[in-house]
């Protein structure tokens, strides 16, 4: 009978795929633009039960709010609102041509400063919790470290890698690279301007490439397990909402972060100045994913050791799913309400 009973239900979830176009509830959590400006738009989500202090999610580039509230049932957005708490976020929209010029500094001088003021004046001045996921997590901590002034409760840190040699994906790339002169890849981004968005989809696929060569077999395998079909779709449909990045912020990675490996060193300089991660005088929770190739833990752990209130935890599953996937809403998303309880 239980032969029979999967038989039916993986009928059922193929045709409704075929039929209605998809398991997954996609419905982004209703919210409205409360602050705007270049390549920056602050949302407050919806909310009646919202009261506790305030909480940004902060993104990296080429990743719109999606990261956060990937689908109903696996959304961070969702987890917080219905646990009453007034949640926003920032967004920094299509990088165009006349953006290519914008390094790092733009986010960390005037979009995420911005963001935390626009957040605290709408939340009665409360301190705000800045949660960054990859990038959005790195740029976080360096705006903090650079503005200690800025009205932030806490920083939580998920799959942000601080030490690039400590990330074995991109380890062969390196003898390709010193064999090159240095010169291929800065060629690329400074020809086109950007890194484009099939080309920041390609790579995201690439970081997991056994799960993505093997992701046929798997569905096959989970046909009559609508969750995990749906999470599978809404990744998808995540990897397809990818945007570009801008030429000149590629640059900065690239030596800065790669070559130089600066943010394992602890000290970084952007646009000639000086951000020293020791300066970040907030309670941090670092957060790694156990199966993460992008941002291992090795990589993501190296925070605590410049930061001097610093937590670190290792959660079940890949560089998304650590923030976004089917187990997160046991593990991750009970550390950070934890820690935040902490903070009250």
């Amino acid at each position: 009978m239980a032969g029979w009973a999967g038989v039916r239900g993986a009928v059922a979830n193929v045709a409704e795929r075929v039929l209605v176009g998809g398991l997954a509830d996609h419905r982004p959590m209703p919210r409205t633009v409360i602050a705007e400006g270049r390549t920056r738009a602050v949302y407050r989500y919806h909310s009646d039960l919202a009261g506790a202090a305030p909480v940004l999610l902060v993104p990296p580039l080429a990743v719109g709010g999606a990261c956060f509230d990937l689908r109903r049932g696996c959304s961070l957005v969702e987890h917080l609102v219905n646990g009453g708490r007034s949640v926003y976020s920032v967004e920094y929209g299509e990088v165009g041509f006349d953006e290519r010029r914008l390094g790092l500094e733009h986010w960390i001088d005037n979009v995420i400063p911005a963001a935390v003021d626009a957040v605290h004046r709408d939340a009665d001045r409360r301190p705000v919790h800045l949660v960054g996921w990859c990038l959005g997590g790195i740029l976080a901590a360096l705006t903090i470290a650079r503005d200690r002034g800025l009205p932030v409760a806490s920083l939580t840190v998920i799959a942000s890698p601080f030490d690039f040699r400590a990330i074995p994906l991109i380890a062969p790339l390196r003898p390709l690279d010193t064999l090159t002169g240095n010169r291929l890849f800065p060629a690329f981004y400074r020809t086109l301007g950007a890194i484009p968005a099939p080309v920041v989809k390609r790579v995201f696929q690439v970081s997991a490439l056994d799960k993505h060569l093997t992701k046929p077999f798997a569905i096959a395998r989970n046909l009559g397990d609508r969750d995990y079909l749906a999470q599978v779709e809404a990744v998808d449909r995540f990897a397809a909402g990818m945007l570009a990045y801008p030429g000149r912020a590629v640059g900065q990675i690239y030596h800065k972060f790669y070559r130089a490996n600066a943010l394992a060193e602890g000290v970084v300089t952007v646009a000639g100045r000086r951000i020293e991660l020791a300066r970040v005088d907030r309670p941090v929770l670092v957060v790694a994913g156990r199966d993460d190739t992008i941002a291992p833990p090795k990589a993501v752990r190296k925070l605590v050791d410049h930061v001097a209130d610093a937590r670190f935890a290792v959660a079940g599953g890949g560089h998304l799913g650590v923030l976004t996937g089917r187990g997160a809403r046991h593990e991750t998303w009970q550390m950070i309400d934890a820690f935040h309880r902490a903070q009250a």
